[in-house]
Order: structure tokens, then sequence, then C-alpha cells
């Protein structure tokens, strides 16, 4: 699987985590975990900068062409 799935389904599974816990418990403080991800991905997207893509490198993750059919 390529790295930039892999930051995308982590992403996104964190922001429904934050979500669900936030609905399942009532406290609203649930949302900064939905929401980091969030800004994360608009740094990466301003910045080119993703801490967790250099973590996956180091696993060995290869880049890869996701948006491409």
């Amino acid at each position: 699987m390529a790295l930039e799935r892999v930051v995308l389904i982590f992403a996104g599974t964190v922001i429904l985590a934050g979500l669900i816990l936030n609905n399942l418990t009532g406290n609203a403080m649930w949302l900064w975990l939905s929401a980091l991800p969030g800004i994360m991905l608009i740094v990466t997207g301003l910045t080119r900068f993703c801490p967790l893509a250099l973590i996956l490198k180091k696993f060995g993750l290869k880049p890869g062409q996701v948006f491409h059919s």
C-alpha cells in the first residue's frame, strides 16, 4: 500500500474516532481529536511536511500515485 493512502486512511480514522467518541460521551473535547488531523492535512498541503509520512518511510513504505487511475 502506498504511503499516501496510509496517511489518508489514518487521518480519516482519527477524525471519525473523535466524532464517534464525542457522540458516545457527549464530551465536546473529543472534537479536538477530529480537528488535529484536519489541521495537519492543511499544514501538509501548504508546507509539504508530514510527520506521519516521515515515520511511515522509516517503516519502509514507499510513496505512490494515489490519485491516478
